[in-house]
């Protein structure tokens, strides 16, 4: 089977790339230099020309912040996009695997982990666009992954900023009322690797959570980085969200519920500091 990631140089493409030597399928790999995924005819034209039956979307607009005063280009990368990579696999049968986020919730305050069952409601721009997303694929077979926190050896991302920032400063404030579960990219494209390898992925349809196990906020995540990377004088403090103001309202508790990722798959998912460990020893 041929099989086509988009958004190949970020986080999560990155590790698909280190994966796919060992596969038993074909992988192509593109990014926005490559291949234009708001374009119809240029995704089509792919598609046929590289025999492609499985899309890994693996593009996305991610500058939550941002979003809040573009929506209308988060829409097209994380919306729109999504919904042509959908239909030129339903063209030729084939599946799209695509992912989503924690920030569909976050407009109701929750005390218990999401399931895929609960009623999806924003806060931001960001949020929405990738709610439409969700919408987008369900236009041809499809797996869709929702996803928090993602971090990984590459790019730019919460658990790289704070590696530099723990070893050059002396004292950081970090939210510590905004809780969720980090999740090292690495696990992600493993677990949806698996999935894609065992042939999992022609069984079983729709929406599932993956994140790693446990529960932090972001300032227990900074301490944990800070104490696993030995930078221990740097003073590491917990303040208040509306310390820091933002143009979108973050979600406070937007943990993820796996149970059903796992007793669909039969995988086990690490827990958040061991991958944590895994992520800093790929670094040094």
């Amino acid at each position: 089977m041929n099989i086509l990631v988009t958004g190949a140089n970020g986080q999560l493409g990155t590790h698909f790339r280190l994966l796919a030597p060992q596969s038993g399928h074909t992988w192509f790999f593109t990014d926005v230099a490559e291949l234009d995924i708001t374009s119809p005819d240029a995704v089509n034209a792919l598609v046929d020309e590289k025999s492609i039956k499985l899309i890994v979307n693996c593009a996305a607009y991610t500058n939550v912040d941002r979003a809040e005063n573009d929506e209308a280009t988060a829409l097209r990368i994380n919306g729109e996009a999504v919904g042509i990579m959908a239909a030129a696999m339903k063209r030729v049968g084939g599946m799209l695997i695509h992912f989503s986020s924690d920030y569909v919730f976050g407009g109701t305050l929750y005390n218990a982990p999401c399931s895929e069952e609960m009623e999806p409601n924003p806060t931001g721009a960001y949020g929405r666009t990738k709610l439409a997303g969700e919408q987008a694929a369900k236009g041809c077979r499809h797996l869709i992954f929702r996803t928090s926190w993602l971090y990984s050896e590459y790019g730019r991302n919460f658990l790289l900023t704070m590696l530099n920032l723990t070893a050059t400063k002396p004292e950081l404030r970090v939210v510590f009322d905004q809780v969720g579960t980090p999740t090292y990219a690495g696990d992600l494209a493993k677990g949806v690797f698996t999935i894609i390898e065992s042939g999992d992925y022609l069984q079983h349809e729709g929406i599932f959570n993956f994140a790693n196990e446990g529960v932090c906020s972001w300032y227990d995540f900074t301490k944990e980085i800070a104490r696993q990377s030995g930078h221990t004088a740097c003073r590491i403090l917990p303040c208040h969200s509306n310390e820091y103001p933002s143009p979108v309202k973050r979600p406070a508790y937007s943990v993820l519920d796996k149970t059903k990722f796992k007793n669909t798959f039969h995988q086990e998912i690490p827990y958040w500091t061991d991958s944590v460990a895994v992520c800093l020893k790929n670094i040094k």
